[in-house]
């Protein structure tokens, strides 16, 4: 009895043995057979044969285009003004500065001596004036005709008149077609230049005497600020403006083309 119970026993451990094999062969045979099967790479899928070539060409083609652009703006802007006529002159008893133009810049610097005072005027960009207090200007019945010239054109001035001492007083001013408004005015020594910003400016220009007011217009207009040369100064510096903008656009061009 004993030796057939340990025979069944043997033979039962036996049966679970070979079944844990079995399984375990099945399993290698499954997973050796999956190694078999080609691989995908996981960047694949992000891989397109026509990538490269569309992500070069594309800037390329952007830049073709706004070259075209910028070829065809040149063009128009060289054919609205005649960049070969001869600039426009005026009688030197009018207009006794010289002027200083150098391209690329905004301004246009004029110069001449007085009574041995040093002038010197810098003139910008032609403009609209928009007057910010236009609504209060209206309000005032005299208002010194200031709302007039709202949304004229003009041309903003600085005029510094310089003594041989240094001492020198700065103008800031508004040049329209019929006359020069004076809208600033300050007074400037040497030793005053590292002290910008504590200085007096002294009160706004329309606040002085109607009188005093007057007088300083004298005294530009004697040194040769005055309106017979705004038309001249207006057309100047709008062809400037021309020339400047011209100029942009070929540097714009180069860059691009580089």
């Amino acid at each position: 009895m004993g030796f057939a119970l340990c025979i069944r026993r043997s033979a039962s451990t036996l049966a679970s043995v070979c079944g844990r094999v079995a399984r375990a062969q099945a399993v290698s045979v499954i997973v050796n057979r999956s190694s078999l099967v080609p691989k995908t790479s996981l960047l694949r899928p992000f891989v397109s044969r026509g990538f490269p070539y569309s992500t070069a060409t594309e800037p390329l083609k952007s830049d073709q285009t706004l070259l075209q652009v910028i070829d065809s703006e040149i063009n128009d802007s060289f054919d609205a003004d005649d960049h070969d006529a001869d600039e426009e002159t005026i009688d030197s008893s009018d207009f006794p500065f010289k002027i200083e133009d150098n391209p690329g810049h905004r301004t246009v610097k004029l110069t001449r001596e007085y009574n041995g005072e040093q002038i010197k005027v810098e003139v910008s960009m032609p403009g609209l004036a928009m007057d910010e207090n236009e609504d209060d200007v209206d309000d005032d019945e005299d208002g010194d005709g200031r709302h007039e010239k709202a949304n004229e054109s003009s041309i903003p001035l600085v005029v510094t008149v310089t003594k041989k001492s240094g001492l020198s007083l700065e103008f800031s001013c508004t040049a329209f077609p019929d006359e020069i408004v004076i809208d600033g005015l300050s007074v400037n020594r040497p030793e005053d230049s590292s002290q910008e910003q504590l200085t007096y400016d002294g009160p706004d220009f329309q606040e002085l005497d109607e009188n005093m007011r007057k007088s300083f217009h004298k005294f530009l207009e004697t040194r040769g600020i005055k309106a017979s040369a705004t038309d001249f100064l207006y057309e100047y510096m709008m062809k400037k403006d021309s020339r400047e903008y011209l100029l942009w656009l070929k540097k714009l061009k180069t860059f691009v083309q580089e």
